[in-house]
């Protein structure tokens, strides 16, 4: 643990030097001091812009509630605590993320939680999080904490409703738990959603109407679909294309992506023979989300820290460590800020998968855990030569990703 806990604290040193010359505006968290003070003095919340920068107030009225306490503080002061924060956040992700995949064994996870720490830092979607104080992390932990929770805990499905309230997305995994028989557990989440847009509503009712009625379908208030800091399905589409609407092509294959990649989270959530099954349900939910969202920055991708400790696990466990080699190129490799034409417009055919590397990855990944699934669901049924075919695409499918990055 002593030698996890100084390559940690060496990493972390050089991450703080890269972090002073490099610079961070961390100009969501002024939005979100911006939201919270339209909270305090009675403003118009969703009519507020940062000055200087331009961005609207984008998440629910019960969001901008928790916010107010970042009204607190001078801004240089709030800079360190999130920081801070984010930090801390990451160190409960990667020990809620290893517990998830139930490895390593508890006399090991300490260290392994350090390890995650100090290097994940180095993660586009952790670093960017950072960059920008953006609070990811926090919503990664809130799901985390309750997919790890019993599944008869009471209070399972909370966290999920919570993280729900403040983002929205993550309220596909309210229809995880439904569809994996954890039913209770989805009335909970959604219960926990209502109940804090209601106290949303009751305290910004101006807000809570319009956020409910128009800012929530209005993607182009969160950003320019086509810039490739926006690295779901749409995105990738969009500026393949060169276009900022994908048109209903656009649109049904998206649609498609979303009920396949459901419905494989949902296979894998409930499958008795796949190992660590609701660790892959669960990232088959997250991933899937990530792709059929209008709009998925680079920063929401941190769900990247627990794939990155299934893929650690499945490596070890069985040999394979094509997926985890693959993973690590792309979430370490900052690909997309390396395009010359970042807006999205004329991207050059060869400049195509770094600015969209996150979309294919996670199709991709949707993809082995289909055929994985497909294989196990009744091995030697359809006879040892077709059951070596479907190996053989799934290995196809690892070494097409190995070819791309």
């Amino acid at each position: 643990m002593i030698v996890a806990g100084c390559a940690a604290a060496l990493s972390l040193a050089v991450y703080a030097v890269v972090r002073h010359f490099h610079g961070q505006t961390m100009v969501d968290m002024l939005v979100y001091r911006a939201e919270g003070a339209a909270v305090v003095h009675g403003q118009d919340l969703y009519a507020m812009r940062l000055p200087g920068w331009d961005l609207p107030a984008t998440y629910p009225p019960f969001a901008a509630m928790l916010f107010v306490p970042s009204t607190w503080f001078d801004v240089s002061t709030l800079r360190v605590l999130v920081q801070l924060l984010n930090l801390a956040l990451l160190a409960i992700a990667a020990h809620l993320s290893f517990r998830l995949v139930g490895r390593p064994a508890a006399r090991h996870r300490t260290a392994a939680v350090l390890l995650a720490t100090g290097f994940g830092v180095w993660l586009e979607p952790v670093f960017t999080t950072f960059q920008y104080g953006q609070v990811n992390l926090g919503i990664l932990c809130l799901v985390l904490w309750d997919l790890t929770r019993p599944d008869r805990s009471r209070a399972k499905g909370v966290g999920i409703g919570l993280a729900t309230a403040i983002k929205i997305t993550p309220g596909l995994f309210a229809v995880y738990l439904l569809l994996t028989g954890r039913i209770r557990a989805a009335l909970v989440s959604g219960g926990t959603f209502l109940a804090a847009a209601l106290v949303g509503w009751l305290v910004l009712p101006d807000a809570s109407f319009g956020f409910w009625t128009t800012y929530l379908w209005d993607p182009s208030r969160v950003g320019v679909t086509v810039i490739a800091d926006n690295q779901s399905l749409r995105g990738a589409l969009c500026r393949l294309l060169s276009s900022n609407e994908p048109g209903t092509v656009g649109l049904a294959v998206c649609a498609a992506v979303g009920v396949l990649g459901l419905a494989v989270a949902v296979l894998a959530g409930r499958s008795r023979s796949l190992r660590r099954a609701d660790a892959w349900g669960a990232l088959c939910t997250a991933f899937t989300a990530l792709l059929v969202s209008p709009i998925s920055w680079t920063h929401h991708w941190v769900w990247c820290v627990p794939l990155l400790a299934l893929l650690a696990v499945e490596a070890r466990t069985t040999g394979r460590k094509i997926l985890l080699g693959v993973a690590l190129v792309v979430f370490l490799s900052h690909a997309m800020w390396t395009v010359p034409h970042r807006w999205g417009l004329g991207v050059a055919w060869y400049w195509q998968l770094p600015s969209s590397v996150y979309a294919p990855f996670g199709i991709a990944l949707l993809v082995v855990v289909a055929l994985r699934l497909y294989r196990l669901r009744a091995p030697g049924e359809l006879g040892a030569e077709a059951d070596e075919v479907l190996r053989r695409a799934e290995l196809g499918v690892e070494a097409a990703l190995t070819k791309q990055v």
